[in-house]
Formats: C-alpha cells, structure tokens, sequence
C-alpha cells in the first residue's frame, strides 16, 4: 500500500501511524529497511544484502540525521540485528537504551575499545564464514556511530595519548572502523555513518564503502564531495525529515520515516517473531 496520496510530490511528513505503515513495515524481509517515501509514491528502501552494507547520513544540525540512523536501527533490531551505538555526543541516540541487543557507549576510551573488539569478531566471523561458507547464520551486527567526523577525531587524539612507544602510530579503532567497511558485507556487519566523511582520518577509498548516502540540509561543497555523480546538487529543503537519498547515479527526493524514542524503542523491543 502506497501512503503518498499525491504522487507527484514528496509527503509533507511520514509517520508510523500513518495508514498502512505499520503494516508494510511488518512485511518487509530482514535484508531490507525502509528510509521513507519518494515523490513517486513509493517507498525508498535499502537491501542491506545485495545494495548496500553500510550507509552515509550527513546533516547540519537540526536536519534529521540522527532521526533517519534511528529509523534505520530500529528496523534493523526489530529483525534481531545486534546493535553497538558510538555515541560521544552522549544523548543522540538515548531509545536505545536498556534494549536487549544493545551495546551503549558513550566515553571514547569506551568506543576506542568497542572498535577494536568489532574487529575482533569480523575476524571471527570471516572464520567462520571459511569453514561454513558464509555467515548467514550470524545474527546481523550493526555499528551506529554518531557525529562520526567529531568522534574519529577524538579516537585520534585519544590514541596519541595513550599509545605507547613500539604502538602503531595509526588509531587501533580507526583501523578497525576501516576494516568493517571494507569486510563488513561479507560479515553481516553493518555501518550506520552518521557525519562529514572527508575530514575524517579514514582512508581516501572509504566514500566507495557507501553505496546510500543520505544528505539533509548540506552545503554544495559537501554535496560535490559525498555524492559528486549527482550535478548540479539538488536545493535542501528546510522540513523536518526531508532528504535526498542518492543511490547510484539518481538522487531521490524523500521524506524519512519519523520514529519517536518511543516508537522506536518499541519497535526495535517488538522482534519480527514476537508482537508488533
């Protein structure tokens, strides 16, 4: 069922009690996840499987950012994902807390240490996938990492503390954040990158790693640099939840599904198998 009574335009807003929503939610496989609705009527989705492994979110302040990573990690956990949040901004992501599956940190030691144990099960997980033959009896395992410029930054800093003379001069935790971008669709490991990219101490490949990227309110600058097949850049929007979500060569205008903390939490608590 189709929400946007008007195709020809994208919907005003989009909400979970909007009619049919739910239900259509309800219906979707694991592999996929809804970002919202398209000026065509129809949903704009992501096959977590077979399109993209991870996705980029960028955003000036108030533009929705942390709403559509929210919107994307409650799917992902309604079908049973596990869900590690890097949040050193402490408050972006706060429905999550107390959720079975969830992993909450929020100090950068805390999230330095996160990353290198992220790696530690890719690795595990490639093991497995050698003598099994792929990881699709894993459970699904999804890093949400908030503010992601600030916070690489701050991993960076942390290490130059921290790290002791015969010690890589390279972050641990950048490395390892590198590693799951690059192995991590081969592991059922999820990236949700939320934040710039280019002023991040990753690698100059890492923007090939995201075949979504979804932009809100940014700059043509930043806009030439995340999506630079799109040209001229389409003009932002200043409504709450309205996007483009750039997938290959075309841009898609759309409106994010808006989740609540609590529809969120609820959500993301009420698995596929149980009450939804």
């Amino acid at each position: 069922m189709l929400w946007n009574k008007d195709k020809s335009t994208v919907p005003e807003l989009l909400r979970l009690t909007d009619t049919g929503l739910r239900e259509h939610l309800a219906a979707m496989p694991a592999s996929q996840a809804l970002i919202g609705l398209g000026a065509d009527g129809q949903p704009v989705t992501i096959d977590w499987d077979t399109e993209s492994p991870h996705v980029l979110v960028c955003s000036a302040s108030g533009g929705g950012a942390s709403t559509t990573l929210r919107t994307l990690a409650a799917q992902l956990l309604h079908h049973g994902a596990h869900t590690v949040v890097l949040d050193s901004k402490r408050i972006s992501q706060t429905w999550a807390l107390g959720i079975d599956n969830v992993t909450y940190c929020r100090d950068i030691e805390t999230i330095h240490d996160a990353l290198v144990g992220l790696r530690t099960e890719l690795q595990r997980r490639i093991a497995h996938s050698d003598q099994h033959g792929d990881c699709d009896d894993l459970p699904r395992l999804t890093v949400l990492l908030e503010v992601a410029h600030h916070t690489l930054r701050q991993l960076t800093r942390y290490w130059d503390k921290v790290r002791q003379a015969n010690d890589p001069k390279t972050s641990p935790a950048v490395d390892a954040l590198n590693e799951l971008l690059f192995a991590g669709r081969a592991a059922c490991m999820h990236i949700l990158f939320g934040g710039q990219l280019d002023t991040t101490p990753l690698g100059v490949f890492a923007r090939e790693q995201f075949s979504t990227v979804v932009l809100g309110r940014v700059t043509t600058r930043t806009w030439s640099r995340l999506a630079p097949q799109i040209n001229p850049a389409p003009k932002s929007s200043r409504r709450p939840g309205r996007v483009h979500v750039v997938q290959g060569t075309t841009a898609h205008p759309t409106q994010v599904l808006l989740l609540t903390d609590t529809e969120a939490a609820d959500w993301a608590a009420a698995t596929a198998a149980g009450k939804i």
